[in-house]
């Protein structure tokens, strides 16, 4: 009598295929903060062997960002930054500011809102979401030097409101911008490219948001810095016609509405580079304008 061959079990991996691929392990947040470091410093040099026409150091640090996986790690490093378990993206603060616009009931503008985002990371954030606005995006991708002020700086003027915009977002870009009188330049800037204060008119809310700057910098650029402080960028800001409408200060960014009040061409008097703190634990982070 044959003897029946007990059967034996399937696996897991051959019963059915897998439905489960584990995602990659993400970058730690201090490898995050070392990688984005290391590339604005190198990106600082770069500027500073161009200024001087050192092409032989201008190669070498070209290649150190290479070596450090180019502008492509540096925006997965910042990508890595708007994981919820990072502190999330920083839209949402803006749009819990912008919400008294958006509620049932209140006016509708006369035409969508529309929205620049300088630096963009991804079209998936809560202000793309949304629905409340046109969005336009100058993206890492489209650098590529990761240099993010060129593009806007480049930027043919609007030639009337049609083309302005409501809201400009610079999210952890003016940081990024390697001089201080090119920080000044770039927030000088956005006054031409937004809509002109009387946009909205009476009508509230908007008249209360609109139009507006909203700008996040990493919170030690204001807390720790040698050069800077709130008083300071708010004399800065008023001077560029603009006045606060809301921020916000966590251990690790500072995040402000900007709502432009006047049609200011430029500070009446220029802001150099000043000490405002001493102590050499302090960064160097400024802003020049005039």
């Amino acid at each position: 009598m044959a003897v029946k061959k007990k059967r034996q079990p399937k696996t897991l991996a051959a019963g059915r295929p897998p439905v489960f691929q584990p995602r990659p392990k993400s970058i730690s947040r201090k490898s995050t903060k070392s990688l984005i470091n290391q590339h604005h410093l190198l990106e600082k040099r770069k500027r500073q062997a161009i200024a001087k026409g050192d092409k032989a150091a201008e190669a070498a640090i070209e290649a150190e960002i290479e070596e450090l996986g180019g502008i492509e790690r540096y925006q997965q490093a910042s990508l890595q930054g708007q994981r919820h378990d990072r502190g999330g993206d920083s839209s949402k603060i803006l749009m819990e500011w912008l919400e008294p616009c958006f509620a049932e009931g209140q006016a509708v503008p006369d035409r969508p809102l529309r929205m620049l985002e300088v630096g963009a990371l991804s079209t998936q954030n809560v202000c793309s979401k949304s629905g409340h606005f046109g969005i336009e995006r100058i993206d890492l991708n489209s650098q590529e030097e990761g240099i993010l002020q060129q593009d806007f700086m480049a930027r043919p003027l609007p030639r009337d409101d049609t083309e302005r915009f409501d809201v400009i977002s610079l999210s952890l870009i003016l940081n990024f911008v390697p001089d201080p009188r090119e920080r000044g330049d770039m927030l000088l800037r956005t006054t031409q490219f937004l809509c002109g204060p009387e946009r909205h008119g009476s009508t509230w809310p908007l008249r209360d948001f609109f139009p507006s700057l909203f700008l996040v910098l990493p919170a030690p650029c204001v807390t720790n810095s040698r050069y800077m402080d709130e008083d300071r960028l708010i004399a800065i800001m008023e001077s560029l016609g603009y006045a606060k409408a809301a921020s916000k200060t966590t251990h690790r960014l500072v995040y402000y509405l900007w709502r432009r009040e006047s049609k200011c061409l430029g500070p009446e008097s220029p802001f150099p580079k000043k000490e405002i703190r001493s102590g050499s634990s302090r960064n160097n982070f400024a802003v020049v304008l005039g």
